[in-house]
């Protein structure tokens, strides 16, 4: 892969102050509307949470921004994500993207990290990108 070295880092801001409209637009596009993303009743006195909270995979596609926006979309060949805290709503998170490897057949192992505003990880993850 042509300018990529392991260590390169990438660092990108992909939401300032999440809404809990873009928490429920989501659930609408994935058909996901489990109450803990969706009603705040239930987030707070049955799930025990201090709001609702945002699906794992909005975190994942927002972080995702990062490789498409480094690499192009075309790029993508594997991407994988841990959750690790709950995002809640007014969040601003953060992604750092750090190239691990790169092989002989042009791709690149990356590692990602997602930070709220707190610092706190929220999403670690892995990808794979490449040019054939």
């Amino acid at each position: 892969m042509t300018g990529v070295r392991p260590g390169d880092t990438r660092e990108l801001v992909v939401v300032k102050d999440l809404t809990r409209s873009q928490i429920v637009q989501y659930a609408g596009a994935s058909g996901d509307f489990n109450p803990v993303h969706t009603d705040e009743r239930f987030a707070t006195r049955v799930a025990g949470h201090p709001s609702v909270f945002a699906h794992g995979m909005l975190t994942m596609g927002l972080a995702g921004r990062i490789l498409t926006d480094w690499f192009g979309v075309e790029a993508l060949r594997m991407y994988d994500a841990q959750f690790r805290r709950p995002v809640y709503p007014g969040a601003t998170l953060t992604v750092l993207a750090r190239v691990e490897s790169v092989d002989p057949d042009g791709t690149a192992g990356l590692s990602l990290v997602v930070r709220d505003e707190a610092g706190n990880t929220v999403m670690t993850g892995n990808a794979v990108v490449g040019t054939d």
